[in-house]
This record gives structure tokens, C-alpha cells and sequence, in this order.
């Protein structure tokens, strides 16, 4: 798309999505959460609306997305907003859009995760192409969220931004094979960054904390025994992100029971 095609949409979509936003309760807390079409995300969008609170769910199509659009029309405190967390423009425009909305949660949920044929892949078989995609979409987006909403999150009451990662980006407990390079490639640069990023969030008195979902059953037909379903895993860490406090900042903890993980 053309560049200047391309800022004109983000205008229009701007435009389109400010009524919805004057229509948040400012009495309410607020929650952010990209990737909200399926899966953790969409159960995040309905768990958090369930407890009242304003949230802010972010997509790529919000045409496409019918879960989520039945979602909000059954809670009037869900906003959909246009985003591809690969579009920094349009994360720029966002908060832009957003500058007075405190947001008590940042989520970073959005991921690029392999395919199951894929993830067994030698390194001769690695698709780099996907690899770059990953990083972008698993690593440097985060880290461009957390900046670009920086303020939004540091005014709020609960100040937390919580960054779903992966056990398998871990060099401790990972898996001792080669596979998912891409993935765990993102995932462990992902986990540096918000460590990184932990010592300037501290100083705002901002907590930002990685947070594993377990495996998780998140594909129709595909399903593990030993996994948990999006609701239970969402469940589970919506306790742990209440329970966070500054002694989580910079830390990667599981999501059965906030216990921190090795890197």
C-alpha cells in the first residue's frame, strides 16, 4: 500500500473509532489488549469486560471478527480498534487518539506462533522471511507498545504492563531439542527487551512483567490433551496480573501461580 494511501486509512480509522472512545466510564479501570480475535486474547476481552472494566481490544480486521464484534455488542464497555501491531504509524496514532485515556493494563497478547508442521523444522528448513516477521511482530512491537503508551499506563491506578511470552524462549527450562526457531528466537529477544525496559519503567512507578500462558488450546481440531483451554489459562493469570507489584517488575513468571521462571 502506498504510504500515502496508508496514513489516510489510519486517519479514517482514527476518525471512525473517537466516538466509541469518549464513550469509555472514566470511572472505570482500563485494559488494552492486542490480538483479540481468538484464543487468550478474545477470553482476556471477555473475562476483563465481565468485571466491568473498559477495554480496549485491538485487531488487524475488526470486520472479520465475529466473536468479538458479538462480544461487544453484549458489553458496552468493549472498544474495538483497528491495529497491526506491525504498523507503527498506527500505534503512533493510536495513542495519539488515547493521550487522555489512563490504561491501568497494556497486554500484549498479539504473536506470531509456528504451525505445527513448521515447528519441527531443521535449521535448513527455517523460513527467514517468517523469522523477520517474527521478530517484528513477537519482539519489536511490545517494546514499541510500551513506549508509545507509556504515559496512558504511568497515570493510571494499577500501572502494570504485562507481556505474554513463552517457557519455550527460556534457556533453562526450554525445550533441550531443536525447533521453533523463529519463535523462541523472538520470544528470547522479546524477554531481554522488557527486562531491559524494567529499569526505566521503575522509575514511573510502572510494573512490566512477562507472563507465560502455559500450552494452551488456541486451534480448532488441533487440540492437546495435556494443554489448558484459553479460559483456564486466562483465568489463572488474570489472578497473577492482580496480584503484580513493583517486586514483579522485569520479572518472567508463570501463570498457574506467578512463581518466576529461569531465563
Amino acid at each position: 500500500m502506498p504510504d500515502m494511501w496508508r496514513k489516510t486509512l489510519i486517519l479514517y480509522l482514527t476518525l471512525l473509532s473517537t466516538t466509541a472512545w469518549a464513550e469509555l466510564d472514566t470511572d472505570l479501570s482500563t485494559v488494552l489488549i492486542t490480538g483479540s480475535n481468538r484464543g487468550i486474547g478474545l477470553e482476556f476481552v471477555r473475562q476483563y469486560a465481565e468485571l466491568n472494566w473498559n477495554v480496549i481490544a485491538t485487531v488487524r480486521k475488526p470486520d472479520e471478527v465475529e466473536a468479538l464484534n458479538k462480544l461487544a455488542l453484549e458489553h458496552g464497555n468493549i472498544v474495538i480498534e483497528q491495529l497491526d501491531v506491525t504498523d507503527f504509524d498506527r500505534i503512533d496514532a493510536l495513542a495519539e487518539q488515547y493521550k487522555e485515556q489512563r490504561i491501568d493494563v497494556l497486554l500484549s497478547n498479539a504473536a506470531l506462533t509456528p504451525r505445527y508442521k513448521s515447528a519441527f523444522k531443521r535449521v535448513s528448513g527455517m523460513d527467514f522471511d517468517t523469522a523477520r516477521l517474527s521478530f517484528e511482530i513477537n519482539a519489536l512491537a511490545p517494546l514499541k507498545l510500551a513506549d508509545a503508551f507509556m504515559d496512558n499506563v504511568a497515570a493510571s491506578e494499577y500501572k502494570k504492563i504485562v507481556v505474554l511470552t513463552s517457557k519455550a524462549a527460556s534457556f533453562e527450562v526450554g525445550p533441550k531439542m531443536p525447533m521453533m526457531y523463529s519463535y523462541r528466537g523472538s520470544k528470547a529477544a522479546l524477554n531481554m527487551f522488557m527486562y531491559t525496559l524494567s529499569f526505566e519503567t521503575a522509575k514511573r512507578g510502572v510494573t512490566v512483567t512477562l507472563l507465560s500462558p502455559g500450552l494452551v488450546n488456541t486451534t480448532p481440531g488441533m487440540e492437546n490433551p495435556n494443554a489448558s483451554s484459553p479460559e483456564q489459562s486466562v483465568t489463572a493469570m488474570m489472578t497473577v496480573i492482580d496480584n503484580l507489584t513493583m517486586e514483579n517488575n522485569g520479572q518472567f513468571v508463570n501463570y498457574e501461580d506467578g512463581a518466576v521462571i529461569g531465563w
